[in-house]
């Protein structure tokens, strides 16, 4: 294989990197050379080797916390023996999709490891990116039924409380999983592998058929999938913290339990829009350098910026986990009657046979007793 230098990985990066760990969320950029100039004449190349040196690790990282924290809180959700609230079964789905999302970082961080070649074949590598796309999309939008239940069950919870069944629930969770399909089937059509001459890799690259498809698929994330959800959950939150503050609500005991399960919602969602937000702003930046053509300077540190907005984005899917066992106290009572049904079996068990034993000891000990008493104290004839 031809050895890479650092000029080399500094327009790699600018080839494939974008493409693959931002692709990974929206299939932003293209492989038509767009953006192929030498990043080294806006950006310091330590940054670029810095970035090739600690994405792999950091990836890593994600994946083990993402997975242990999010198959705890599925654990929790799924099989406690009382059911899912609503709002508990979009967060459920949301937890589903982190997992999801921290399960294929290990496939990028291979490929990064192995100087973006891609060891994985055609499937996965449509697979991977879909999944990564389905992500962001499925998030989201199950923070926004969140945030309408959360409405519905303190601002309209006479004249749409039926809209709060479980059923209806799981059909919602249903349509957000079918329609964040169907946005990233043109990602698993236009992922292909594609072989760099220049670098002597086969790369997993996205060749759009048409230049126009970058600057679409930019304004159907930060329009579809950031500003209308925002829309709706601002709406929503405005209402609720009314509601909340209401005199009449604050006497009735139901709502100091929904005001507890609206104070975990609200975090998580403010946790969402801290870590997306990098994310989205470095969008809308590539959509502008995109269309002008003339902040070529602006569009290499943007490719700096994306990556380390990219990593906050993945964070969220291991910080969520965090905010339920500390603000949700729903679920930390969930949590504790869920092991404490799963693992003391054993102790309960063990606790029978000493009980066992203890029985066994005191028959045996009153048998040896009783011929004694009969010597002492014979029995009338």
């Amino acid at each position: 294989m031809v050895s890479i230098t650092t000029e080399n990985v500094t327009q790699l990066y600018n080839i494939m990197t974008t493409q693959e760990l931002r692709i990974n969320l929206a299939d932003f950029h293209n492989t038509s050379g767009v953006y192929q100039m030498n990043g080294s004449e806006c950006i310091n190349l330590d940054a670029w080797n810095w970035l090739h040196t600690s994405q792999p690790g950091f990836l890593w990282f994600i994946f083990i916390l993402g997975a242990i924290e999010n198959v705890f809180v599925l654990s929790v959700l799924c099989f406690h023996k009382s059911r899912c609230t609503v709002a508990e079964i979009y967060l459920a789905n949301m937890s589903l999709a982190d997992l999801m999302l921290v399960c294929v970082l290990p496939f990028w961080a291979i490929n990064i490891s192995n100087k973006f070649e891609w060891p994985f074949g055609l499937f996965l590598c449509k697979t991977v990116n879909a999944i990564s796309y389905m992500n962001f999309y499925s998030s989201i939008y199950f923070l926004t039924l969140v945030s309408i239940d959360r409405y519905l069950a303190l601002v309209k919870t006479m004249s749409l409380g039926r809209m709060r069944r479980t059923a209806c629930a799981k059909w919602n969770c249903f349509i957000v999983w079918m329609c964040a399909l169907l946005i990233c089937l043109p990602t698993m059509m236009f992922r292909n592998l594609q072989y760099f001459k220049e670098y002597n890799i086969t790369a997993c690259s996205l060749q759009y058929p048409a230049t126009y498809w970058q600057p679409a698929n930019n304004c159907l994330l930060n329009i579809v999938g950031f500003v209308i959800p925002l829309c709706v959950t601002t709406y929503c939150t405005i209402q609720i913290i009314k509601a909340l503050r209401s005199s009449e609500l604050q006497k009735l005991k139901l709502i100091q339990t929904e005001r507890r399960a609206t104070m975990l919602v609200l975090a998580v969602l403010l946790l969402f829009i801290i870590c997306w937000l990098p994310f989205q702003i470095s969008t809308f930046i590539d959509t502008v350098s995109h269309l002008a053509g003339t902040f070529k300077c602006l569009e290499n540190i943007n490719e700096i910026v994306t990556q380390v907005a990219t990593y906050c984005a993945f964070s969220n899917s291991c910080l969520n986990p965090v905010l339920y066992a500390i603000v949700g106290k729903h679920f930390q009572r969930k949590a504790a009657e869920f092991y404490k049904d799963l693992f003391p079996k054993r102790c309960r068990k063990s606790q029978s046979v000493q009980m066992e034993n203890s029985l066994d000891t005191l028959r045996t000990s009153f048998s040896s007793e009783c011929p004694r008493k009969k010597s002492v104290f014979p029995l009338p004839r």
